[in-house]
């Protein structure tokens, strides 16, 4: 009989040995004199739980007469946010993070642009 441990333990191992940005990215990229490292926020959780069913015929909670369940799951996110490119005179972190931010920062702009001069047509 498996135990919630050996559950929690079994899940927590897969999700370890997966969680990792070269298995999702690979190795680093290598041309023209640069190498590129990709670079990743990588997150996971994982949960179980179980105990023992109810005896149709008693109404008690038995283990022992076979009725009982558990499971559980777990999950990995993972986003990239940036890259580190190495060339022979420097190495510099670029973040995606920031050009992300700049392009909602512009899409927010525009829309709310878009609302004021369609007001405004409506006004005059």
């Amino acid at each position: 009989m498996t135990t919630i441990r050996d559950l929690l333990g079994a899940i927590s191992e897969r999700i370890q040995s997966s969680a990792s940005v070269r298995n999702v990215y690979g190795d680093p990229i290598k041309a023209e004199g640069k190498a590129i490292i990709p670079v990743a926020k990588v997150r996971y959780g994982f949960g179980a739980g179980g105990g023992p069913g109810v005896n149709d015929d008693s109404g008690d909670a038995s283990e022992i007469d076979g009725f009982g369940g558990g499971g559980g799951g777990g999950g990995i996110e993972v986003t990239p946010v940036g890259f580190i490119e190495i060339t022979a005179g420097e190495t510099r972190y670029v973040s995606l993070d920031e050009r992300q931010r700049i392009v909602k920062m512009l899409v927010v702009a525009i829309v709310i642009a878009l609302i004021v001069l369609r007001r405004g047509r409506r006004r005059g």
